[in-house]
């Protein structure tokens, strides 16, 4: 993805706050983590303008990396919006995986005529620790799907994430991601300077709440 692409979807998500940055008064995630980032892609779906601009970088994605899907599959929930915009804009068929196998009927996980052997792409909201995302890469290649990789709205960076897709043997492909959002908070007088490497320091390792102190407290704890 080229960084002026990169830059304009990162201006789009703050503008709307799809991406919002608190670290003076941080978010608890689910897990009981500490975050100064809050991300809620739905918001897309709300604001026209952006969503398309953000549907059409998916589909300019798939095109440049991807040219020989056959098939888009959205994440269930956030990515199965995106992925039937984008394969419209592709004039490609697409599916979704649950999270789990449906309670009746036929007790589906993938929805949609998926045969075997068909290249398929995942478009996913968000990228964070890469669990989730590769289960779905995981339920697809067990139903004899060819996965060429992913296409992301928006990743954190997360070492984590980059070691499981690597192993997976699954290339990801993001709109933006926290480092550019960063730099485009720093710009806008959202963030300062010295609130940057905290929030690094937040995504390098997040179960580390050390954050949370300003520069200066940690100058004065390491003395």
């Amino acid at each position: 993805m080229e960084n002026t692409t990169k830059t304009a979807i990162a201006k789009d998500l703050l503008e709307i706050q799809a991406v919002f940055l608190r670290p003076e008064e941080p978010f608890t995630w689910a897990s009981g983590i500490h975050s100064p980032i809050y991300t809620d892609n739905r918001l897309i779906l709300s604001a026209p303008t952006v969503r398309r601009q953000v549907e059409q970088a998916i589909a300019d994605t798939i095109r440049e990396h991807y040219p020989v899907a056959e098939m888009l599959m959205g994440t269930a929930t956030a990515g199965i919006a995106h992925a039937a915009l984008a394969a419209s804009l592709l004039d490609l068929p697409m599916g979704y995986v649950r999270g789990g196998n449906k309670d009746h009927g036929r007790q589906n996980r993938i929805e949609g005529r998926l045969k075997s052997g068909q290249k398929v792409v995942v478009v996913e909201d968000l990228i964070s620790t890469g669990g989730s995302v590769l289960e779905v890469v995981d339920a697809l290649r067990e139903a004899g799907a060819e996965v060429l990789g992913i296409v992301s709205i928006f990743t954190y960076g997360m070492q984590k994430s980059i070691d499981r897709l690597q192993q997976a043997k699954v290339p990801l492909h993001s709109l933006t991601d926290f480092d550019t959002i960063l730099d485009v908070a720093a710009a806008q007088g959202m963030l300062t300077a010295a609130q940057i490497p905290q929030l690094k320091k937040f995504r390098d390792n997040p179960s580390d709440e050390s954050w949370m102190q300003s520069s200066e407290q940690q100058n004065i704890t390491q003395e």
